[in-house]
């Protein structure tokens, strides 16, 4: 269907009536995806987005023909899905955002609407859960899951690495049980995500262990789990999903472990990165990132001990430190979200940059008619409508 949509005018995309007749050459249309996985991130725990914004990504997302939508729901800013047997997260720890905004949370029944819409695109949601680190939200709103029985107070600012759940008291696990069995009762997907990177105030027998215990928890629950390249140092079942956003970390212990693979290299395809050096949005730690940058690489070139085999996908994050709205998030997705789209679904030898530059350029008067808020970037001839 989406094929279908795309040979159409991009005037069939206004809201309203369409004026006149439209027709299409005759056809026969044979396509499949090169990876299983296609899919992009919204961090809406550093800054919230109501379910209708949501709402709208998946809209936009399955226009390009991407199938999964990772939902990073809780971090050390926010955390936004209601848990009934834990309320105090959601309503203190999801109580604020990078710089000290409202914050928000989802109730169970905004989720399920939210996970209810994507099915109906063909999209799969994928919740995540950050963990042991990145936990500073629910440490702040239950003292007990503090190792020395503290809340910290809430977290309005940038910095990683500093949280950590108390990983040796059994109150921890309880709430991550808890926690699990809610959100997998929730999400009819297969997929749940532990997060598991960035862990700094652990050894690495203490992160070993939980990491192995955590995935008994999500297993138990009729989940597979899915982690940050960090997991891959564990001793993961066959059935696990590594997702390496590192560059410069070899998949060859996951990948002897039988795992699959998402492709994510934070040089490639972090839509928080800048543009360019003028760009207002953004950051650049991992290098500015323009749309050719996003397009031209491979994802089973990436590591030389990577078969392709192996990969289950490609998945494009975006991380919300410095976008605050609908508007912002757009802003960084697109272009550069098409560009993973077409990595994800076209064979390697069918994707030339000097072509797609032309294809793209066309898309300027149906992102335009769908009021996407995208950057014009001068390395595209971009099209206007007439």
């Amino acid at each position: 269907m989406q094929s279908l949509r795309q040979l159409l005018p991009s005037s069939v995309e206004h809201p309203g009536p369409v004026a006149k007749a439209v027709t299409i050459p005759s056809l026969r249309v044979e396509d499949a995806p090169r990876f299983t996985w296609r899919g992009m991130m919204l961090d809406v725990s550093r800054h919230f987005l109501p379910p209708a914004d949501v709402k709208r990504f998946i809209d936009l997302i399955s226009l390009h023909k991407l199938n999964r939508l990772h939902l990073h729901l809780a971090d050390d800013q926010g955390w936004r899905i209601e848990i009934k047997s834990w309320p105090n997260l959601a309503i203190h720890g999801g109580s604020t955002a990078v710089g000290g905004g409202a914050g928000g949370f989802y109730t169970q029944a905004d989720y399920a609407d939210i996970v209810e819409y994507a099915r109906r695109r063909f999209v799969m949601v994928v919740p995540e859960i950050d963990m042991p680190a990145h936990t500073n939200a629910a440490l702040a709103s239950y003292p007990g899951l503090n190792c020395d029985g503290v809340a910290p107070p809430l977290y309005t600012g940038v910095e990683v690495g500093f949280s950590a759940l108390c990983v040796d008291a059994d109150i921890t696990y309880r709430f991550i049980e808890d926690v699990i069995r809610e959100l997998s009762a929730i999400t009819p997907g297969p997929f749940l995500h532990i997060g598991g990177d960035e862990v700094k105030k652990l050894s690495d027998a203490q992160y070993t262990r939980f990491i192995e215990r955590v995935q008994s928890v999500v297993q138990s629950h009729g989940k597979l789990m899915v982690g940050w390249d960090e997991i891959s140092s564990t001793r993961l079942l066959p059935t696990s999903v590594v997702q390496f956003w590192r560059p410069n970390v070899s998949p060859r212990a996951a990948v002897a472990q039988g795992v699959r693979i998402i492709v994510s290299p934070y040089n490639k395809v972090y839509l928080d990165m800048k543009y360019d050096s003028a760009t207002v949005l953004g950051l650049s730690w991992a290098g500015n990132i323009e749309v050719r940058d996003a397009y031209a690489w491979d994802p089973a070139m990436l590591h030389a001990d990577l078969p392709e085999s192996s990969v289950l996908g490609v998945e494009a994050p975006l991380w919300s430190e410095t976008v605050v709205d609908i508007r912002d998030f757009e802003r960084m997705a697109f272009p550069r979200l098409a560009a993973v789209a077409e990595i994800g679904w076209s064979p390697a030898r069918a994707r030339v940059w000097e072509e797609f530059r032309l294809r793209l350029a066309a898309q300027a008067p149906r992102w335009s008619a769908l009021g996407i808020n995208f950057y014009r970037s001068p390395q595209i001839p971009w099209r206007e409508a007439r």
